[in-house]
């Protein structure tokens, strides 16, 4: 039964997010190794091995100066997000744009391509000519920029309209010059098959029904990270209006979605993991925009129905947009929504269902920004998080990669939810033990928080002694926090060179079925491969961070899972 549990766990853990991955596709996906132990032969063989290895106990401190770090503190430079566009002109407009139509291909960089003909008309205003540049970045890590980071783009054009209604909750003053440039609809993906048995038994597709079935077994539905998905935003609240329509902030929305959450796939960060997890035949039924559907060719066996509100792309200026700049913005917003450029659009696969009318939750943007914290809260269901995070403290990790390690930790254990239970481990050579797994309330912070901080490198690579180490903390602190969802984050620069090696840990790591996030510091190309190799094993996640961006991965990371 155990190992059962385990390895749906660990099936459903490919969902958990999509970054800056160790391939350059994305996103480092493996089957389940077929050398895999039997779960009771993992564990013998774990105890064994954790035994020779004779980890120490290092004492914590307890940081008693530990500051709060703020979310401005767990934000990366804004240039790490790409400028897709580079505009040269005197008026130059700044445009936050998402990745569907801002991407550096056909068919989606409609944004681009019309930003580039703009770029040449030569239109000017007060005798200066008017260019644009276009940074893809997700509708929600924009308002996080906006409300937290202090990052002033002239325009912005999140998926649907409400991330200007929660811009406008957070206090930053938004202006709509636009309620729409492409239209679009989020909506539910099923598989021909699965669609085929959903309608025979619960009729058309609607969020209560996939909700229903889901429920029943009949189904397994995934959706998108709701802190940067529009899309999964958007289903989100059309869950929790179907939990309870009279008021879907209620206790009994809230209850119902834990409920939902006990058996539900872990939240996907992007839209790619879900299509990773729907080839392997993971999920039956996903959260998906219509202009990625209509052009992904692999999803042509699937069948789409619009949900919730419309994705049409709205255009918000702001206050701190000069009266120039804002006639500047009118211009372009009229370019966009001329013949041709939505001729453009259309044949991009934007535009369609023209007659689908938005869902009405009856929500406004303070709600919006109350179901994410619902969800924050209650993602896991009723099923506490288990982590232990394994430290690389070796030689290798001196300088940029040992001090990035520390601040990204530091500035995104707020993201930690109180309910998990975390432990700390480090290695070198030799595997030390710094925190033992225990309720991350204020104490255990200020103890992680000590532990982090007194890391101090030297010495050689043992990785896959501490892998053990941690799984074998996993284990016990399972036995006092049962049915708990259990997870290890290997932090390191990727270059094993003391202990056992990977082949051999790999039977016991597919056996006990635990996934493992790994995040690489700065890895060459050949360092890569084992840490992907090693989040391949139980279908987890291996992300490939430098030291700009690392607080913005793991904050995602964090967010999804803990």
């Amino acid at each position: 039964m155990k190992m059962k549990r385990f390895l749906k766990g660990a099936a459903a853990a490919v969902l958990a997010l999509s970054m800056t991955a160790c391939t350059t596709d994305n996103v480092t996906v493996n089957n389940t190794q077929t050398s895999a132990l039997s779960y009771d032969d993992a564990v013998k063989e774990l105890n064994a091995f954790v035994k020779n290895i004779n980890p120490q106990t290092v004492s914590a401190r307890l940081d008693v100066d530990m500051e709060e770090a703020s979310v401005a503190d767990s934000l990366a430079d804004i240039d790490t997000f790409d400028m897709m566009l580079k505009g040269n002109g005197e008026i130059n407009l700044e445009i936050a744009a998402p990745s569907e139509f801002s991407g550096s291909a056909y068919p989606d960089e409609w944004l681009v391509a019309v930003g580039e003909k703009f770029n040449k008309e030569g239109i000017t205003v007060d005798g200066k000519k008017v260019t644009v540049s276009v940074r893809k970045i997700s509708s929600g890590e924009t308002l996080t920029y906006i409300a937290e980071g202090g990052y002033e783009p002239d325009l912005y054009i999140p998926s649907n309209t409400m991330w200007g209604d929660m811009l406008d909750a957070s206090g930053v003053k938004t202006v709509k010059l636009a309620d729409r440039i492409a239209g679009n609809t989020a909506g539910i993906l099923m598989s021909k098959d699965a669609y085929d048995s959903y309608h025979e038994k619960y009729g058309e597709v609607t969020v209560d029904g996939v909700l229903k079935a889901a429920n029943a077994g009949d189904l397994v539905f995934a959706y998108t990270n709701p802190y940067t998905s529009a899309t999964g935003m958007n289903i989100l609240c059309s869950m929790l209006y179907a939990f309870d329509n009279s008021n879907p902030l209620s206790d009994k929305a809230e209850k119902e979605l834990i409920a939902y959450q006990d058996h539900a796939p872990t939240a996907a960060y992007t839209t790619s993991v879900l299509k990773a997890s729907a080839s392997k035949g993971i999920i039956d039924a996903m959260v998906m925009e219509e202009q990625t559907y209509i052009n992904t060719k692999s999803l042509k066996d699937y069948v789409y129905t619009p949900a919730g509100v419309r994705h049409d792309h709205p255009v918000y200026t702001f206050g701190w947009v000069s009266d120039e700049r804002q006639e500047a913005a009118k211009l372009f917003v009229d370019y966009c929504l001329s013949d041709d450029s939505q001729k453009m659009a259309t044949e991009r696969g934007f535009n369609l269902h023209e007659d689908y009318v938005s869902q009405d939750y009856g929500m406004k943007g303070s709600d919006y920004l109350a179901a994410q914290r619902i969800w924050k809260t209650n993602k896991n269901g009723s099923r506490p998080t288990i982590a232990v995070f394994v430290t690389d403290i070796s030689g290798s990790m001196n300088g940029t990669r040992i001090n990035s390690l520390k601040s990204s930790l530091l500035n995104t254990m707020q993201y930690i939810d109180a309910s998990s239970y975390v432990g700390l481990v480090s290695y070198s050579d030799k595997v030390y033990i710094n925190l033992p797994v225990k309720r991350f309330d204020n104490k255990q912070r200020a103890y992680f928080s000590g532990a982090v901080k007194d890391l101090e490198v030297g010495g050689q690579t043992a990785t896959y002694d501490a892998v053990l180490v941690g799984m074998n903390m996993l284990l016990e602190a399972s036995k006092e926090v049962p049915n708990a969802n259990m997870m290890l984050f290997v932090l390191s620069d990727g270059a094993q060179n003391a202990g056992y090696k990977l082949e051999r840990i790999t039977p016991i790591v597919g056996g006990l079925g635990v996934s493992v996030y790994t995040i690489g510091y700065e890895m060459e190309d050949s360092d890569k491969k084992e840490l992907q190799t090693l989040s391949g094993i139980n279908e987890a996640v291996c992300i490939d961070a430098d030291a700009d961006d690392i607080v913005n991965e793991l904050r995602n990371l964090f967010n999804v899972n803990m």
